[in-house]
């Protein structure tokens, strides 16, 4: 199941959202990390003497990670936690842009209510299993989803054209780009939609710095042919 995002230039992306069995995979090691926290703060609480044993200050470090840690990891992190790092997963906005703290704030304001410590934990589950979008009720408030960052390599993203052994290069530059970058231009010529072809082929102009007088489709086909040539000779 891939999730459909109408973009600002109105161009349709797809993402796939993190399953619910990702999502419960990244709050479990980041669980564990919690786990990690209180035995190391309680092994260094047992070291202290006197006064240093304050009850407000002894209260406030053990929990402040513990209701911090999601806030600060998504904004210092890219939209993920150490568990969602694990699993390869991450925050996004619907348009599949990077959010903003607002964005974070919200999914945070409401992942403290929908926590198993508020009998949350089963509405969670709920409302991203039933959602469509891989979305639980932060995710719904702040017009954010998590996707995966990996997506399944088909055949038709690694399938070669046969060249002809005289074939004529026409853009040397297009070295500079990634496998990953020719996926995406792969996607787009896959999927034959204007917008997305157009929106690409501006895209690869722009980072390989060429023109070209050929249409938006045949431009991106002699991109990914010029491509195997060269890395494949």
């Amino acid at each position: 199941m891939s999730v459909a995002i109408q973009t600002s230039q109105n161009v349709t992306l797809e993402y796939e959202p993190a399953s619910l069995g990702d999502r419960i995979l990244a709050t479990l090691i980041d669980y564990l990390i919690f786990l990690a926290w209180m035995i190391a703060f309680f092994l260094i609480y047992g070291q202290l003497q006197g006064s240093a044993r304050s009850q407000v200050w002894i209260y406030l470090l053990l929990l402040l990670p513990f209701m911090l840690y999601d806030l600060v990891c998504e904004v210092m992190l890219n939209g993920q936690s150490l568990g969602k790092i694990a699993m390869k997963i991450r925050v996004v906005n619907l348009d599949g842009s990077q959010p903003g703290l607002g964005a974070y704030l919200l999914r945070w304001l409401l992942r403290l209510i929908e926590s198993p410590a508020f009998m949350g934990g089963l509405v969670a589950l709920i409302t991203v299993a039933v959602n469509g979008k891989g979305q639980r009720l932060g995710d719904i408030a702040a017009g954010t989803t998590v996707v995966k960052l990996d997506r399944p390599v088909s055949l038709e993203h690694i399938a070669y054209r046969e060249l002809p052994p005289d074939y004529q290069v026409s853009f040397p530059e297009v070295t500079r780009l990634s496998d990953r970058d020719l996926n995406v231009v792969r996607e787009a010529l896959r999927r034959n939609q204007p917008g997305i072809l157009a929106l690409t082929a501006d895209k690869v102009k722009t980072v390989l710095d060429v023109q070209s007088a050929q249409d938006d489709r045949s431009f991106l086909q002699t991109i990914v042919n010029d491509y195997q040539y060269l890395v494949t000779r």
